[in-house]
């Protein structure tokens, strides 16, 4: 059994839902034995937390050091989530999401910012610069903000999309987001380990769930990219990157063509209309994930 660092709270909320169903289908009453068991479990476990926690203030120890150290450790955040003792409110939580994937918006030329929450739970976020007409800003919203904000706060209902120059505002529900269009739908994030280890200035093809990617690093920033260049429909592997000389941009060039794109801004020609195709990409301590937009069945690739 892996210990407590090495637990993935997904896998194992998979897995209790994987036997709940094997129970279910020895008959109804195994089925409500189980979940009963797993209720009480739950239960004590976040009894005990609880009396964890207050034994730590009692003591004095329970300060703002020691609840930050609590927050950051994903384990530890969502078990105190759950049993509804994180010590942040939901505006900080979203707030502190979205700084998750903020880098990401900025590669778009875009930012997000949350306005509030409603007393029902809905978010009311408000996006500001070029971001909503960069040709993957569908990708952005579906599954890097919508994941970011029900990840830190599952008990929002919805997200509201304020745009900055006009009063008015639509209503999404978290459940409903889908923004690409209809033929494609989100995979989701999955982990990209050869994404993670990259040297300062370093470009290289990786692939994740199937998809060539090019990833790379500039600084403590990580970006990605499908692995194609819109210009000569050629692939990225052995591109370099480089600065335009009194400039920040920070620029690949496409080693079949020669074509320059700029990074920073999402992969966006240099010399004409053509677009890098970038994929959103978290980073959470030393692990790096990508989110990957599959065809819907039926549709071709």
């Amino acid at each position: 059994m892996p210990d407590a660092g090495g637990t993935d709270p997904a896998a194992v909320g998979a897995r209790i839902a994987t036997l709940l169903d094997a129970c279910s289908a020895a008959g109804p009453i195994a089925a409500a034995r189980a979940e009963e068991l797993v209720r009480l479990v739950v239960d004590l476990y976040g009894a005990g937390l609880e009396r964890l926690l207050d034994v730590l203030a009692d003591a004095g120890r329970l300060d703002d050091v020691a609840q930050e150290a609590l927050v950051a450790d994903d384990l530890v955040a969502s078990l105190l989530l759950v049993h509804g003792l994180h010590p942040q409110d939901v505006d900080t939580r979203i707030r502190r999401a979205l700084d998750d994937v903020r880098p990401y918006l900025g590669s778009h030329g875009g930012d997000v910012a949350l306005m509030d929450v409603t007393p029902d739970g809905v978010v009311r976020l408000q996006f500001s610069g070029t971001c909503g007409s960069c040709p993957s800003s569908g990708a952005t919203l579906e599954l890097a903000i919508e994941g970011a904000v029900a990840a830190a706060a599952p008990e929002t209902t919805g997200i509201e999309l304020v745009p900055a120059a006009e009063p008015t505002s639509g209503f999404v529900p978290l459940s409903a987001v889908r923004v690409r269009p209809s033929e494609e739908r989100a995979a989701g994030w999955l982990d990209a380990p050869a994404a993670a280890d990259l040297a300062d200035g370093e470009v290289r093809r990786i692939e994740v769930g199937g998809t060539p990617i090019v990833a790379l690093r500039a600084g403590a920033v990580r970006f990605a990219f499908r692995d194609r260049c819109p210009g000569c429909g050629s692939g990225l592997a052995g591109a370099t990157l480089g600065r335009a000389l009194g400039t920040r941009e920070l620029l690949l060039r496409c080693p079949g063509c020669g074509a320059r794109f700029d990074v920073r801004k999402a992969g966006a020609g240099m010399t004409g209309p053509e677009h890098l195709d970038p994929v959103p990409l978290l980073e959470n301590g030393g692990s790096v994930s990508l989110a990957l937009p599959v065809p819907a069945e039926g549709v071709p690739a």
